[in-house]
């Protein structure tokens, strides 16, 4: 199950801040509660902990668990029941210097059932859990080729990442007639051969045992893919993780960009293709209709205090003050907020031109 752009910066920030900080000793608690679990078993857990706490030699260490624990205790009986997904709780003394208290609590709601239940105490916070969920276990395949090159990636998340590279020994078009030009066309037809059977070893190898791949998308010139698809190069485990194919004008970097671009309906449900479209709607606004779309910190805060703004584009880049400044306005006027990466070119595009941009709700004169 895959988590949105919002839930993951959220995620990120919550995990961010919680490793900056350093307990002197074992004093700092997590606690995790999984989904459909008793609050109250928790509760009474804890309180049995706290007891056993008072045991603690070092006068400075038995204060901060304790009164760590007790604020954790006081901030669960807040809740009526666990959440539908469970609940990620930590507490601790997190003052700067020895002998003082600043005793806080966090507690966040995962985007997705928490499994695992986990109960302590330690100089950091166990955070392994929340990355794991921020972690894109699910990847695709990419393949580009045509008569000369041959380029395998992968897809992870909104990343591009090269596995394998090739090239063909097949000749350019021989032009002079007669017995010699039938043999030169049997040398590269069988060039080509052995370049489309090269690609397709390259791709049992790569993918054939890969546990988390959702499926292999192929893009190329469109006579190319016909010969590479029609003939058996594939074995059929291969081909049935094949989940479309894609009439390209490149191959190398520029042609695994292409079939990204060009897969937004097979890649319909992953978050890059979500990111992608709106971006690019943005930009279709921007030059063709500039009054529906709005961008700089200054411009956007005026059209969503109007409540002209549809949709809130941010970059992740942007300061976390400035981003909770601006989803708060944001929900003020019932506004969706996407949260745009960097890992795209459109993510690139809007990072560089302020961060902050919208889609509006009707045409506003500029």
């Amino acid at each position: 199950m895959s988590i949105s752009a919002k839930e993951q910066y959220k995620l990120k920030k919550l995990i961010k801040e919680l490793s900056t900080y350093r307990g002197r000793h074992t004093e700092l608690v997590t606690v995790y509660v999984p989904a459909g679990y008793d609050l109250n078993k928790i509760i009474s857990h804890l309180q049995q902990e706290q007891g056993t706490a008072t045991n603690i030699k070092s006068a400075s260490t038995r204060k901060n668990v304790v009164d760590g624990l007790e604020r954790m205790i006081q901030h669960l009986k807040l809740y009526k029941k666990t959440p539908e997904n469970g609940l990620c709780v930590f507490s601790g003394n997190v003052a700067e210097r020895e002998g003082q208290s600043d005793v806080k609590v966090w507690s966040f709601e995962p985007p997705v059932p928490l499994n695992q239940r986990i109960y302590r105490c330690d100089k950091t916070f166990v955070l392994e859990a929340l990355e794991d969920m921020i972690e894109v276990k699910e990847v695709y395949g990419l393949v580009v080729l045509d008569l000369r090159d041959g380029d395998i990636a992968l897809l992870k998340g909104k990343t591009i990442i090269p596995l394998q590279s090739t090239h063909s020994e097949v000749p350019g078009k021989h032009k002079t007639g007669g017995q010699s030009a039938q043999r030169f066309e049997r040398l590269r037809d069988g060039a080509a051969f052995e370049h489309y059977k090269k690609i397709a070893e390259y791709m049992k190898n790569q993918f054939l045992t890969m546990t988390n791949l959702k499926g292999i998308i192929i893009g190329g010139p469109g006579s190319t893919i016909s010969s590479f698809m029609e003939k058996n190069y594939l074995t059929g485990d291969l081909k049935k993780k094949i989940l479309g194919t894609k009439d390209l004008s490149y191959t190398g970097d520029f042609g695994l960009q292409e079939l990204l671009e060009k897969s937004s309906d097979i890649l319909a449900s992953e978050e890059v293709s979500h990111e992608k479209q709106i971006m690019q709607k943005f930009f279709g606004y921007l030059a063709t209709k500039p009054g529906m779309v709005s961008y700089g910190e200054d411009h956007v805060k005026k059209h969503l205090k109007m409540g002209a703004v549809d949709s809130l584009l941010i970059s992740e880049n942007l300061d976390d003050e400035k981003i909770e400044e601006f989803e708060e306005m944001a929900t003020e006027q019932g506004t969706t907020v996407e949260i745009i990466s960097t890992e795209t070119r459109e993510g690139v595009q809007l990072r560089d031109m302020g961060m902050i941009a919208a889609i509006l709700r009707y045409n506003v004169d500029l």
